[in-house]
């Protein structure tokens, strides 16, 4: 028997980054020139509006980016006064980053701008395959944190 050769067309991995990457470029476009955004300022801020303030250690597994690229993202946002960092009261050497007032209302602006985006690339998938994408994309990142 032939031993398998790579196809990158055929490759999942691949498949899903390509996928991954020309969304992300799309929603960058419009985040950056609408907003003044980057994709991982975006996605603190996202993170940060949904809930409770989080440290960076808690955005990092959030978001599943890397430690210096939510340093730089959560630097950004500092610097540009839409979040701020509050002391951690059971540790005081870490510090908690959550949305500014301003922050707050980038947020509230850009939510509608982002759900007529998934709207617009929604529009190319049925409702069920829509269901079926998203449950595949489940069963995706649990084998790949069960993974050993």
């Amino acid at each position: 028997m032939a031993a398998k050769t790579l196809n990158l067309d055929q490759f999942l991995p691949y498949r899903l980054s390509i996928a991954s990457n020309a969304l992300s470029e799309r929603i960058a476009e419009e985040y950056q020139s609408r907003f003044g955004l980057k994709i991982p300022e975006w996605r603190l801020m996202a993170v940060l509006g949904e809930g409770q303030p989080k440290t960076q250690r808690e955005l990092v597994a959030a978001t599943r980016m890397d430690k210096v690229t939510v340093n730089r993202a959560a630097k950004a946002l500092a610097d540009r006064q839409l979040i701020a960092r509050q002391a951690h009261e059971a540790d005081g050497r870490s510090h908690h980053l959550a949305l500014t007032e301003t922050g707050r209302s980038l947020y509230d602006a850009i939510g509608p701008a982002a759900l007529a985006t998934e709207e617009r690339l929604e529009s190319h998938l049925s409702a069920a395959e829509r269901k079926t994408l998203m449950a595949i994309l489940a069963k995706l990142i649990k084998a790949a944190e069960d993974y050993d």
